[in-house]
Parts: structure tokens; sequence; C-alpha cells
């Protein structure tokens, strides 16, 4: 999908709610369904991709802004790992639907690499949880937004219209 979506600049107007069996958190909204939105003559197979990497970057969003409201805490950065962050095109949307840092790991199956820290700390290879943090923190690559204020609210805008659209289906 990445090399679709990298042929076009933006999404063209066009939104993806990935809404296939209803929207879930922070919407909950079993109704909604899903929907490709503002398509046009001029849209592309490109603008598509793009709205589909966009719609889970906007998604992200949508629940960490409840985690901040249900906490209270604004997030400063945002640590990601799994195959979707392979796409530098994709930690790029994030970051700027973000406005915040998007700091990925060179080792991006985290999970796998914490199974085998834990093992090494547990069979004596490292000697404290510090040594680990340092493994954990060195080669990252760090994403921040590259897009104005405007320019943000008025994607978040059209995402929101989008979703709006996805709903009363059901």
């Amino acid at each position: 999908m990445g090399f679709l979506s990298d042929t076009v600049e933006d999404n063209g107007g066009v939104y993806f709610v990935t809404a296939f069996s209803g929207l879930f958190a922070p919407y909950w909204r079993d109704d909604a369904r899903g929907c490709i939105v503002g398509l046009t003559q001029y849209a592309t197979r490109g603008h598509i991709a793009r709205a589909t990497l966009e719609s889970v970057c906007y998604q992200t969003r949508a629940i960490l802004e409840a985690m901040r409201k249900d906490s209270g805490t604004e997030l400063r950065r945002l640590r990601v790992d799994g195959g979707l962050t392979n796409s530098d095109q994709t930690m790029q949307i994030q970051a700027d639907i973000l406005d915040i840092e998007v700091v990925r790991p060179e080792m991006r199956e985290t999970t796998a690499l914490g199974a085998a820290l834990a093992a090494g700390l547990g069979g004596g290879v490292w000697e404290s949880e510090a040594e680990l943090r340092q493994i954990a923190q060195s080669n990252v690559t760090a994403f921040w937004s590259h897009i104005t204020e405007e320019k943000r609210a008025e994607m978040l805008k059209g995402w929101e219209k989008a979703v709006e659209r996805s709903l009363d289906w059901a």
C-alpha cells in the first residue's frame, strides 16, 4: 500500500472510515459502517491508499484524545512498534495528526524483543533493568509534525465529517 500512497502528496479530500463492524473506542457506535467519502473524478488509487493509512492515524488520535480527557495528562511522545511502523510515511502522518513526537525503535517487533530481554535478565545476561532501558532506547527514529495547526485542523475536520457520514447505517 505504501508504494501507492507515496504517489500522492495528500489524500486529495478522500477519507476512509474503516468501520466494518461499527466504530469502537472511543466512538462506541455499532451502527457505523465502513465508507470512503470525498471521491471525485480526480481521486486516484494513491489517494485511497493514503486515506487508508490516515484512517489508522486518525483513530489513534481519537483514542489518545479520550485517554487525555480521562487522565488529565498531556501526551508528549508516542512510542510505536509493529508492522505498520515500517512505513516512514505513516509515521510522519501520525506525527502530523498528533502534533507530538512519534518514536520508532530500530527493532520494530518489540514484543519479541521484550521476551528476549526478560529471558536474558532472568538468565544473567544482563545485571539490571537499567541496562535493558539502554538497549530499548538506542537506535530510534523520531518523527515530528511538519504541518501547520491550520492544516491539522482542516484534516481533522474532514475526518470528523467522514465519521459522521459512517453513522446510522444499522
